[in-house]
């Protein structure tokens, strides 16, 4: 059972999040500060913390870098009900995950939870170095271009990894769209992410979408995004991924389960680089 810290000075917000989450099969831990939600997460190691931008004590900056400082390895989601597109790149830029705006949608916030839990931050890593320069008998070990991103790959020494390795070297540099084909579990993400490191956006927000876990209804808002009082039930404004990604790159992770519709938009977008 994953365990999620929820971290808002709203006693409400605390309440409805923790009821939702534990019949969603989740463990939840709470805290109304951003002091006590620091001492929280030290002492509770949770899979995940979810905290508002605006705490009392704190700004969510603050609260941010130090959950970052003292606990890298464990994913942050951040909540606000202020919505601005220059906080949002900032807080992915601190190391956010994920940027939420309130009112809270649970459908959304749920997904949010469910895709920053199955993207580890630290994946184990292949160290080339390690390996001598020679095998036992005598023969030299095959000469292995690096390949992009940062060390936290599984990199792969065969030939056909080399070609991979080499085309993500070609098109890093370039503003090129990219597709990107694969079998299910074959790595498509990670190489989605070795082409951002390896490209003049490396500092700038990687954005990845999973489209095959979003319902037709919020397919259109997670890309595109929405004005408040846009339609029945628009609350507040919604930034959509294209505008998370903004500088950045964005991954369309099962892009073909899109409905129809909303492709024909999104194809729109891709031809003439402007939303």
């Amino acid at each position: 059972m994953h365990k999620i810290l929820v971290i808002d000075d709203d006693i409400d917000i605390c309440t409805l999040l923790n009821r939702f989450l534990s019949r969603k099969g989740f463990e939840v831990v709470t805290a109304s500060s951003g002091h006590e939600g620091i001492r929280t997460a030290e002492l509770q190691q949770p899979d995940l913390i979810l905290t508002d931008f605006r705490l009392g004590d704190m700004e969510g900056m603050e609260i941010l870098q130090q959950l970052r400082g003292k606990m890298p390895h464990i994913p942050v989601l951040v909540m606000t009900g202020y919505s601005d597109i220059r906080m949002a790149v900032n807080v992915l830029k601190q190391g956010a995950v994920d940027y939420i705006t309130k009112p809270i949608v649970p459908d959304e916030i749920l997904l949010s939870i469910q895709k920053a839990i199955a993207t580890p931050a630290h994946r184990n890593n292949l160290a080339l170095n390690d390996y001598p320069s020679e095998a036992s008998d005598g023969a030299a070990k095959p000469k292995v271009n690096q390949p992009p991103g940062e060390n936290g790959y599984v990199i792969g020494v065969s030939a056909s990894a080399q070609t991979l390795y080499k085309q993500i070297d070609l098109v890093a540099p370039t503003n090129y769209s990219v597709i990107i084909y694969g079998e299910s579990g074959s790595g498509k993400e990670s190489v989605a992410r070795m082409i951002h490191d390896r490209s003049p956006r490396r500092n700038q927000p990687f954005v990845a979408m999973d489209c095959g876990a979003i319902s037709k209804d919020l397919a259109n808002s997670e890309l595109f995004g929405h004005e408040k009082g846009s339609f029945t039930g628009a609350l507040s404004t919604k930034i959509g991924h294209f505008e998370m990604a903004n500088g950045g790159t964005l991954f369309l992770d099962e892009v073909s389960n899109l409905p129809y519709d909303v492709q024909v938009a999104l194809l729109r977008v891709v031809q003439e680089r402007r939303l």
